[in-house]
């Protein structure tokens, strides 16, 4: 039987303790791309990897694709749950969350100790041709500011009930806390890779 852990929730788990152990990863990407990445040049952070992969600029700007995507939603999911709870039609006090299975298998795809298969990115996520190094890291840096306020905001609400429209189709929804895990996993992911291009 899985064991039951932040990253990869097996049933039930608190909302609380999930939320805390996503804003300490987001916070350590955050500080990695400020130590490693701010102050690299734009030769450094545009050359290719070894084995010719991404550079650094391309990993980051590959992410930053997706929280163009996710980071809207999940500020529009939180400001209606909002909302409604201010006006009496919900009450946002359950402080349990349980992941779906579509979920966890995303989060499981995208971890990296968890998802060793080589997955080819889908076309509208592939890093820009004109790509500006710095600018990758700028919003990357930006974006992960933002995910730690909204992972703050969602301490008040009910993570069971907001639902986030993936990237890969409008109709397929994730819960709010889902969308937050498989994002973070997806992240550590490709933070991993830019900084084996440092070596």
């Amino acid at each position: 039987m899985m064991s039951m852990s932040p990253t990869l929730p097996s049933a039930t788990v608190s909302k609380t303790v999930l939320l805390a152990s996503l804003e300490t990863k987001v916070e350590k990407h955050l500080q990695e791309a400020i130590s490693l990445f701010q102050n690299l040049t734009a030769e450094e952070l545009s050359k290719p990897a070894p084995d010719g992969g991404w550079s650094i600029a391309q990993c980051l700007d590959h992410l930053n694709g997706y929280g163009d995507h996710y980071l809207p939603h999940i500020d529009k999911g939180l400001s209606n749950a909002v909302s409604k709870h201010a006006v009496g039609n919900a009450k946002d006090t359950d402080d349990s969350f349980r992941s779906s299975w579509l979920g966890r298998r995303f989060t499981k795809m995208m971890d990296p100790q968890t998802g060793k298969k080589k997955m080819k990115a889908f076309k509208n996520h592939l890093p820009a041709p004109d790509l500006d190094p710095h600018s990758a890291v700028a919003v990357f840096i930006r974006q992960q500011e933002t995910l730690i306020s909204y992972l703050r905001r969602a301490a008040g609400a009910d993570l069971n009930h907001i639902r986030v429209p993936t990237s890969i189709a409008k109709f397929i929804r994730l819960h709010l806390a889902d969308v937050f895990q498989f994002l973070i996993a997806h992240n550590e992911r490709h933070v991993q890779q830019a900084k084996r291009n440092l070596i």
